[in-house]
């Protein structure tokens, strides 16, 4: 007989407590072997019992989720995922910096049982802790940014102008760290498929925009990408590049089971950038983008992956190895040094701008 998931609750609300104790205890793979009603009895109960997963809440007296995810994960590194009741900006920050503390996924706490949408917020909890069950977690160590040399020095000629990067779970403290250490003046557009809870994408656009001192937006059907601009897939479509370089949303079927898809993403971009496409693929569970960047690099594009060390989860990056899709295997600082030592200085380039500003894909590098 299968062991089940042992699970913590974290959650200071009693009535909260019973109900997601009940929804998860239902689960025959899923056992809730106690509840702590703020960060210190959390931070205790994990150096006692040590759960599989631990369901944190934000909001606690005494000490707070986003706290006792730093002390659990520099002390006893466990997956914990963060259970959070709003989608107001200011509780989504919270949730990102629990993220970037190293907590490993986010989801919707399930309220109002008679709710449309109660059984699709349950079966999210459920599903995401059995995902994040099977994840080995170490002590916590967060991606930065350190600067240093290039790991790469571009060939006589070479200009990127277009850069595409997947990501899935643990993926948005690398985004930040990715963000945050690129140059000012770097010059070509940045697009991001990062797979993320439905109502999570405003937050954590919101709060990369704040943390990285970069633009970055939610991608709009038909837009022309800008040097420097970060453009994330919205929730449920996937995000491509159109042969004019506009960037296309799609209703398209999902890939690898997913929308928006990085498979879609590396595919299309490829088609019209070729080896002027820098393509990253970071940390996340299954396979997709894997494919793809391995055609990426077969075009002649520069193919960067994430390391097992700085993964929360060596899936699509190590899918990606498996196939020899990567041209170089970096932890995330390195990343910011090898893009920012790929991509021609923005004055170099500026004769090659369009009027609205984005970097026409040459013809005969496809």
């Amino acid at each position: 007989m299968r062991e089940k998931i042992k699970v913590l609750i974290a959650e200071d609300s009693p009535v909260v407590q019973l109900l997601l104790a009940h929804v998860l205890n239902a689960d025959p793979d899923i056992q809730v072997i106690g509840t702590a009603s703020d960060g210190l009895d959390a931070v205790e109960f994990v150096r006692r019992q040590r759960p599989d997963v631990v369901l944190m809440d934000i909001h606690m007296p005494n000490m707070d989720g986003f706290e006792a995810t730093r002390q659990i994960m520099q002390t006893h590194p466990l997956p914990i995922v963060i259970c959070s009741a709003t989608m107001k900006s200011a509780e989504i920050e919270n949730t990102f910096r629990a993220l970037d503390a190293g907590a490993v996924a986010s989801v919707e706490k399930p309220v109002g049982m008679g709710s449309p949408n109660f059984d699709a917020m349950v079966g999210n909890v459920v599903q995401t802790i059995k995902d994040m069950a099977t994840i080995h977690i170490t002590r916590h160590r967060p991606p930065t940014y350190h600067g240093g040399p290039p790991v790469v020095t571009p060939r006589p000629g070479a200009s990127v102008r277009l850069v595409v990067i997947g990501s899935s779970t643990g993926g948005p403290p690398v985004l930040h760290t990715i963000l945050a250490g690129l140059p000012a003046n770097f010059p070509a557009p940045v697009l991001i498929v990062q797979h993320i809870a439905a109502g999570f994408l405003d937050g954590m656009v919101g709060w990369l925009k704040k943390t990285t001192g970069r633009a970055v937006s939610i991608a709009m059907h038909g837009e022309k990408p800008l040097p420097g601009h970060v453009y994330i897939a919205p929730d449920n479509v996937h995000m491509g590049v159109a042969p004019s370089g506009a960037i296309i949303l799609s209703q398209h079927a999902p890939e690898n089971g997913l929308r928006p898809s990085v498979s879609f993403l590396f595919r299309t971009a490829g088609e019209v950038y070729g080896a002027s496409v820098a393509g990253v693929l970071l940390t996340g569970m299954g396979r997709d983008g894997a494919d793809e960047l391995k055609t990426l690099r077969n075009l002649g594009a520069v193919t960067l992956v994430q390391d097992k060390e700085s993964s929360v989860v060596h899936g699509m990056a190590g899918e990606a190895i498996k196939l020899d899709a990567a041209s170089y295997i970096l932890p995330p600082d390195q990343i910011v040094a090898t893009l920012a030592g790929l991509v021609r200085l923005a004055q170099k380039s500026s004769s090659r701008e369009t009027a609205s500003g984005i970097f026409p894909p040459d013809q005969n590098q496809k």
